[in-house]
């Protein structure tokens, strides 16, 4: 038999965001000055509490596995973390911590899919999503968003979408990449469609905390039993409080999807970071603080980004409610050319972008189109000014 690699691995597509962030990476290594406007996870410290958290963990010994499902510590803090932010009542018996969010997404999939089940999908998403659904044997069903109604997708647009074949939406509020977030109202609408219809939602609240003006993150969890019944919400610590390297992601959902979730993760990875979980199951208790000053900080770098962008003859771009995350349309700009070089589409842009003036940002083809490139204001204030006049400097040179 020749060895030969799987078909499902081959069908897998590359991380669009994760190959320009390694790109800038060996620019930089090679001595160039570059701004990176692709990285999603924030640019701050883990705050010293919960740092001070896992050295205690390591200096008292909880160094070993822990319960497949998570410390009972940990999943009560989940609990209580849901009852207090979300009105949503959890047992420990309905929590899976997994290693990061992206593991709990990916498990969950894993767990209601059968080949030829649907997954709708409303783009743009993030680019591990209709992967994600591929490598659990689903069907991704793109529902597009458009910009002048902020990207969201309505039940009323999902509606025509849904067949008999559909298991599941993946739902993603605050968005990344757009920065959209989709109101009480038009969950409300999306959760009775789910019930109506029999589908799962598999909600991804893992930018819950970073919402500004006045906006109100609503767990799809809270509209009723019943659709908390179909419900399965992920949601983690690497965002809110800048443990991205910490790996701890959680799923809350009814008991026989997280106990066969966790039967999967058994097999798979066994349970997370002892350490780890002991300094997410600190952060969630005291953590509002350090939170606070931190959405105030992305706030201020979220309207001195939208304010530049806007500023760029050929660029615009609409203010996003939540997240980190801007995207700018290139709609003007495709088609025209630097020094010779004809700009297709997002990713030629970036490219381009990146070679010519040294600032990284994500071509929005990786999120399903491709008008748009994607940029992260989870960087210092110093660095947007630069990184979006050196993108102001660029366009002005297109022909």
């Amino acid at each position: 038999m020749p060895l030969t690699l799987s078909e499902r691995t081959l069908a897998i597509s590359p991380s669009v965001t994760l190959a320009i962030d390694a790109r800038a990476k060996q620019l930089r290594a090679e001595g160039q000055d570059v701004i990176g406007f692709s990285a999603g996870e924030p640019d701050f410290c883990t705050p010293e509490y919960i740092n001070d958290a896992g050295k205690f963990a390591i200096d008292a010994g909880i160094t070993r596995y822990t319960p497949v499902a998570g410390t009972l510590d940990l999943r009560q803090k989940i609990c209580e973390k849901f009852h207090h932010d979300n009105a949503v009542d959890y047992t420990p018996a309905e929590i899976l911590v997994s290693n990061g969010a992206k593991q709990a997404l990916f498990m969950a999939l894993c767990a209601i899919l059968n080949p030829g089940d649907e997954v709708l999908l409303p783009t743009p998403c993030w680019v591990s999503y209709p992967e994600m659904i591929r490598m659990a044997g689903g069907t991704p069903v793109m529902i597009h968003g458009c910009e002048e109604n902020n990207f969201v997708v309505t039940a009323e647009m999902m509606r025509p979408y849904v067949t008999e074949h559909t298991k599941a939406l993946i739902i993603n509020t605050p968005n990344n990449p757009n920065g959209c977030v989709w109101n009480r109202e038009e969950l409300a609408a999306i959760a009775d469609l789910a019930v109506e219809c029999g589908f799962y939602v598999i909600s991804d609240e893992i930018y819950e905390k970073l919402i500004y003006d006045d906006e109100k993150h609503c767990c799809m969890a809270s509209f009723g039993p019943e659709i908390k019944k179909q419900c399965i919400v992920v949601n983690g610590v690497s965002k809110t409080y800048a443990m991205t390297g910490w790996r701890i992601g959680y799923a809350a959902g009814p008991k026989n999807v997280i106990k066969a979730m966790t039967s999967f993760q058994s097999h798979a990875t066994s349970g997370a970071n002892s350490i780890a979980q002991y300094a997410a199951a600190t952060a969630l208790s005291c953590g509002d603080k350090y939170i606070l000053s931190m959405i105030d900080e992305y706030n201020g770098r979220r309207r001195l980004m939208y304010r530049l962008v806007n500023e760029i003859d050929g660029m615009s771009c609409k203010l996003p409610k939540g997240a980190f995350y801007i995207m700018a349309s290139l709609k003007q700009i495709i088609g025209r050319s630097h020094k010779g070089q004809v700009i297709t589409g997002s990713t030629r842009f970036a490219e381009l972008l990146l070679d010519e003036k040294r600032v990284a940002v994500v071509p929005a083809l990786a999120f399903g189109d491709d008008n748009y490139i994607r940029l992260s204001y989870a960087t210092s204030r110093q660095n947007i000014v630069e990184g979006m006049a050196r993108i102001k400097e660029f366009v002005s040179e297109l022909d």
